[in-house]
């Protein structure tokens, strides 16, 4: 536990003067409520004396002023320790949020988004209440008990030692359920992060669901996942039920017990009025923090609990990071690419098995082969997506390892096989990623992408707020706003990756016809399965189960007669077809 909570001290330690002055003032507040039982006392034995209306009087004024000045150091404590909760949950979550960020794709393959997102939501919720109301808490019911045992130990011994027989029991019940509802809540947590990815991956994929009609199955898998959580949490609340009735009990005994040998006391004249009177009022003070004490072990159970899930994610490293020497910066070296003997594995299947390719700079060179052949596992180790399993991939001459990816990755503008857009406004999709740019800027990079006539029948321009995952776009101009935020990049080294694929014949031209500008004098790579795509490259980079098995140009790979010249009389033949 002590291993786990670890991670808060350094945000505790940020908000240290602002821990001291809460803590100040609940100390001031606790101390107070511990006198206010000795004015009482006080004045009782006063009354029994004499009946005096000026005793009455003070005695109220007293408890009143003390009353008013707990209240403001109550409200100080609460504003104060609270506050800090938000402010190291504000901290928290920003930190989790830049780790999420810089995490490598190997652990998004592991974890789930709706998993992450109940951790970054759920979770972070739990480990605040646990370091605000429950640090709070679990420090006023320790020092109002600590306080309260002392008065009442000097004004009899015997009668508190009576009153305190029940504690050693509070402190069993509170050390064996509190490990049963830690057990749970942290079921309970896993099975929300479920229910979360169920909501998630439904929502993303609403098209396919509809399109399979599976509305009632995924409907019905929702409320199997529900009725778990449920009666989970119905576990949970049968475990608390007990709990906190059992602590009741434990503190109606204390009660008895102090009213039958306290009363006792009084009536054999060991104790006067007042201090029988002063005892019951502790009690009364105790009832609070005793169940305020289950409480809090509850709230830090929780707490600690959600804290290990986030801890797991806060201690994630990145399997792609920065080198710890001196980092190389691409933009002193030239743009182009080397390749040698790379290979690359996921588990035990080999992807890419001992690929040797040289790409200069300014020179565009297309690849294909058939799918699943490694060509998007090749273009995602010069971005350093991911690291090959053995060999180098070297950029300017650099291995890539040298650089700081960050960096890298600016000099590189990236079109993946899978589109992905923001729920924002065109524009803003554009010119992600280019802080600053201007409409002109962005309406050029539009019109290279060959996306201008579709801008103009949107009905805010490109102000169009295109929906999540641009929802309202189809397939080719979702993979045109893509290209256009390349383009935009002004990168030293492009990568297409099948990004024509969802337009026609015609638009491709177009949009090749504007990318020729573009790509002149820049290291390019386009993957396609078209042979009109690739056959004006310099080069063409054939493969075939993870290895390089032709390269040439168009005309040379159709003299060869392999597996490019077979490819292209298909598509030929399809035209032909398709032309009837």
């Amino acid at each position: 536990m002590l291993k786990s909570l670890s991670t808060l001290w350094p945000y505790l330690r940020r908000y240290r003067k602002g821990m001291a002055l809460g803590m100040g003032s609940l100390v001031i507040k606790a101390a107070i409520a511990a006198v206010s039982p000795l004015v009482i006392k006080w004045g009782v034995d006063s009354l029994t004396r004499g009946f005096s209306v000026l005793v009455v009087l003070e005695l109220a004024g007293v408890l009143v002023a003390l009353s008013a000045i707990k209240g403001v150091f109550q409200y100080w404590m609460r504003v104060i320790i609270i506050g800090i909760s938000r402010d190291i949950e504000f901290d928290l979550r920003n930190d989790l949020f830049k780790r999420l960020v810089l995490l490598s794709q190997d652990f998004y393959a592991r974890y789930r988004t709706g998993d992450i997102m109940a951790r970054s939501t759920n979770d972070l919720n739990a480990v605040r209440m646990m370091l605000g109301p429950g640090v709070m808490y679990w420090t006023e019911t320790s020092i109002t008990l600590l306080l309260a045992a002392v008065v009442m130990l000097k004004t009899d011994a015997r009668l508190t030692l009576m009153a305190l027989i029940p504690a050693p029991f509070v402190s069993l019940a509170v050390i064996l359920f509190g490990r049963q509802i830690h057990k749970r809540f942290e079921q309970i947590q896993k099975m929300f992060s479920e229910i979360s990815s169920r909501v998630q991956e439904n929502l993303s994929g609403v098209r396919v669901v509809r399109a399979y009609a599976q509305e009632k199955a995924e409907v019905a898998q929702f409320e199997l996942l529900n009725h778990d959580y449920i009666r989970e949490n119905i576990g949970l609340a049968r475990i608390q039920g007990l709990f906190m009735p059992l602590l009741q009990a434990l503190i109606g005994l204390t009660f008895l017990i102090v009213l039958w040998f306290g009363g006792h006391q009084l009536l054999e004249g060991k104790i006067s009025l007042g201090s029988f009177v002063m005892f019951n009022t502790y009690m009364g003070i105790l009832i609070w923090p005793m169940i305020a004490f289950g409480w809090v072990v509850n709230l830090s159970q929780r707490g600690t609990a959600s804290l290990n899930r986030i801890n797991e994610i806060l201690h994630e490293k990145p399997t792609i990071a920065a080198p710890a020497a001196e980092i190389a910066s691409p933009a002193a070296y030239s743009s182009d690419i080397e390749f040698s003997d790379v290979v690359m594995r996921y588990g035990e299947r080999e992807v890419l098995s001992g690929i040797d390719l040289t790409i200069a700079a300014g020179e565009t060179v297309a690849i294909v082969g058939h799918t699943g052949c490694g060509k998007t596992t090749l273009v995602n180790l010069v971005p350093r997506l991911m690291d090959p399993v053995s060999g180098s991939v070297r950029v300017g001459g650099i291995d890539v390892r040298q650089y700081d990816p960050e960096e890298l990755r600016r000099e590189i503008g990236f079109v993946p096989q899978e589109t992905f857009l923001f729920s924002a406004t065109l524009a803003e999709n554009i010119a992600w990623g280019v802080p600053g740019a201007t409409e002109d800027q962005i309406r050029w990079a539009a019109e290279v992408a060959g996306l201008t006539a579709d801008i103009d029948t949107f009905p805010n321009g490109l102000e169009t707020v295109i929906g999540e995952r641009g929802l309202t776009l189809s397939g080719g101009q979702k993979q045109r706003t893509a290209i256009a935020r390349a383009v935009l990049r002004s990168p030293r080294i492009l990568i297409l990756d099948d990004a024509l694929s969802s337009v026609d014949t015609a638009t491709e031209e177009k949009i090749l016809q504007g990318l020729a500008a573009v790509m002149r004098n820049r290291t390019t790579i386009l993957i396609s399965h078209r042979v009109s795509t690739v056959q004006n490259a310099h080069r063409i980079v054939v493969m075939r189960h993870g290895s390089v098995i032709e390269i040439g140009t168009h005309q040379e790979l159709q003299k060869l007669g392999g597996y490019y010249a077979e490819l292209y009389q298909k598509q030929l033949l399809e035209e032909e077809l398709e032309a009837i």
